[in-house]
């Protein structure tokens, strides 16, 4: 080998090892065509977003994370950047529905309050049931987490469609046909655009079992499994009143079949009580998180929400149906008939979990940021990341959009640098 070759050989070998350092291009979000998605018939406003990792799981999961008041889908895509990060590790699949130009999510009409009515919750079923087809998903591992706007429409999703959706996370949410009571429904930005005034101020009280016979109005018939759910609440909100906790309290217990009276309540950290109610099984079905002092700015924490639905770790089955065996959406697990009564879940122990410690086991799950950024009530108020990153208006994060930048340049700098050399090489070869 001559001294040119060598040249060229030692070069080639450092560019391949400097560009295999550089951040690969993974998968992104991207938006679907309602034509594809199948949006004939629904809300024309409401579009879909989705992220699938490069890797999937063999039958992957799949997590719905709808916005807060005045956000968007690439918006809430930045903020739960923790939990996106998961998902590449996983496998398993993020939907971001966006209703494009409102104000919040439809979670009060008489068409999303109603199985197989169309409305937001149709629209965002529909997505789920093109996502289940096309990337043959696992039905039984359907979730949903939102704050404000987002968990209000989370517990509407597992209330009316508990045949679809396992399990969801609800930040600052309200009971399942709260919203309807007062509702505004029209569209449009302005701030009173798709708001209850009477629920959003804790106006709104009824009775354990009129709860529950509403909730069940919505699928008249339907006796099957119903979704296990984590409602999160600061005491001193005032825009989504705390007052609302108890009503949701009273309104799941008797959907789940559970009485009022939790079966543990503990301290998980300073200034958060937990309640928890476990089924027939065991199993921690309902838990209710109080934020002492917190307002309308309850933490999101990605890895929390993974292990709570059991996606921390790629394959497996979720976590309740592994302890239950029949608790899928729409299975007759045990306790399963509802009635009057509503119909139970089923149970084992749920997982604590706090982002700063790495996770521990416990009998119920726990939601600890230390540091991480909080949900606003806009999509302006940016944060919404247990990384503390901050997101703009439209959504887009400088942090990650100054990586995709520096890899680019990276790139630049390391060829050019090569056809430099090079060029040096063949002059000092001649």
């Amino acid at each position: 080998m001559n001294q040119f070759q060598r040249h060229i050989l030692g070069l080639a070998s450092l560019s391949s090892a400097l560009l295999a350092a550089l951040p690969a291009r993974g998968a992104s979000l991207q938006e679907v065509n309602q034509s594809e998605w199948g949006a004939d018939g629904l809300p024309s406003y409401v579009n879909m977003y989705i992220y699938v990792p490069d890797e999937l799981a063999t039958r992957p999961p799949i997590v719905v994370a709808p916005h807060h008041c005045q956000g968007n889908g690439r918006g809430t895509f930045s903020e739960m950047s923790s939990l996106v990060s998961i998902a590449d590790t996983s496998g398993f699949i993020m939907i971001f529905p966006e209703a494009t130009g409102q104000n919040c999510w439809d979670a009060g009409s008489t068409r999303s309050l109603n199985h197989g009515g169309g409305g937001d919750t149709g629209a965002i079923v529909q997505m789920v049931k093109y996502t289940l087809a096309k990337y043959n998903g696992d039905a039984g591992r359907v979730y949903a987490v939102g704050g404000s706007s987002g968990g209000i429409m989370t517990e509407a999703l597992l209330g009316v469609y508990p045949d679809v959706f396992m399990a969801g996370v609800s930040l600052m949410g309200v009971p399942a046909g709260c919203w309807a009571e007062g509702y505004n429904d029209v569209t449009g930005t302005g701030s009173t655009a798709q708001w209850s005034g009477p629920c959003g101020g804790g106006n709104v009280t009824k009775t354990g079992q009129q709860w529950g016979d509403l909730v069940r109005s919505y699928y008249p018939g339907y006796t099957g499994h119903r979704p296990r759910l984590q409602h999160w609440h600061g005491t001193a909100d005032t825009i989504l009143s705390y007052k609302n906790m108890a009503e949701d309290v009273k309104e799941w217990t008797n959907v789940l079949g559970l009485s009022e009276t939790p079966d543990g309540t503990d301290t998980p950290k300073p200034g958060t009580t937990r309640q928890f109610w476990k089924s027939s099984c065991g199993y921690t079905v309902y838990e209710a998180f109080s934020m002492d002092g917190v307002g309308h700015a309850v933490p999101f924490d990605g890895p929390a929400v993974a292990g709570y639905f059991g996606l921390d770790e790629a394959g497996g089955q979720d976590p309740e149906t592994a302890a239950c065996p029949g608790a899928v959406p729409g299975g007759d697990d045990t306790g399963g008939a509802g009635g009057a009564g509503g119909a139970a879940g089923a149970g084992g122990a749920g997982g604590a979990m706090e982002n700063g410690s790495g996770g521990s086991a416990g009998s119920g799950g726990v939601i600890d940021t230390g540091s991480g950024g909080a949900i606003g009530q806009d999509a302006s108020s940016g944060a919404f990341d247990s990384t503390g990153g901050e997101s703009s208006s439209s959504g887009c994060s400088c942090a990650l959009g100054n990586d995709a930048r520096d890899s680019g340049a990276q790139a630049g700098f390391l060829l050019a640098a090569l056809g430099l050399l090079l060029g040096r090489t063949k002059r000092r070869r001649h």
